[in-house]
């Protein structure tokens, strides 16, 4: 079987056994953008609670989030956790925004333009650069998270520290460069993984138990090993 078969025999079955995802919940570019910062190290229940309160503060526009002052901003993203970190960040990224002449301006720059630009700044690396490309931008990139990592690597379709943009690109070579098939396909992986394949693995009716290789290595096994185990915190 080919690469690109492999990945969408994996991709039609996560998609049967969750349903669309409809990722990334936002209003609007910018604010899926703020989001993509604030769920760094924390639950995206935590993120949302953070944009919920910059939502009711009216502070999701570049513009008043770039004005407003430091203590005002921290304690409207408390919730996301390490928040004078990520304030600092939101105020950076608001006014890079602004300064680079808003959305019509960064919306025509090239892809390898605008994620140069993104990684630019302050908290961004590969992985929220590509969030913020295929959810805000829609650009054919494919995100590789850890649960990506984990899932392909156990799936036998790439090693688990195969280089970023290798895999990344590898990815987006076999789906297809669709901007959203891509990023319904990491969706879908961030949901498997926190079904099923977690760190210590929940194979017991796992979409793709029949066809993984831990699965098919005594996946009963690791099952009732599993259920041994406190639920993973991810």
């Amino acid at each position: 079987m080919t690469a690109g078969p492999a990945l969408r025999t994996v991709l039609d079955r996560l998609a049967a056994a969750y349903g669309p995802q409809a990722w990334w919940p936002a209003r609007d570019p910018f604010e899926m953008m703020a989001g993509a910062l604030l769920t760094q190290r924390t639950t995206w229940r935590n993120a949302a609670r953070a944009l919920a309160a910059l939502r009711c503060a009216g502070a999701l526009s570049p513009e008043v989030l770039a004005g407003l002052r430091t203590a005002e901003l921290q304690a409207l993203v408390r919730p996301a956790g390490t928040f004078r970190t990520k304030a600092a960040r939101l105020q950076s990224m608001a006014r890079w925004y602004i300064d680079s002449g808003g959305w019509e301006v960064l919306a025509a720059r090239s892809t390898p333009e605008l994620r140069a630009d993104l990684l630019g700044l302050s908290g961004v690396g590969p992985e929220t650069a590509d969030d913020i490309l295929v959810y805000a931008f829609q650009r054919p990139v494919f995100v590789v998270d850890a649960y990506a990592r984990r899932i392909l690597s156990r799936y036998g379709w790439a090693g688990w520290d195969q280089p970023y943009e290798r895999l990344s690109d590898a990815v987006a070579s076999a789906i297809g460069r669709d901007t959203a098939l891509l990023g319904e396909f990491h969706a879908l992986l961030v949901e498997h993984g926190k079904r099923h394949c977690r760190a210590t693995p929940r194979c017991m009716d796992c979409p793709l138990a029949e066809r993984c290789r831990t699965g098919l290595h005594g996946a009963t096994g690791v099952a009732k090993r599993a259920a041994r185990v406190p639920a993973s915190r991810e």
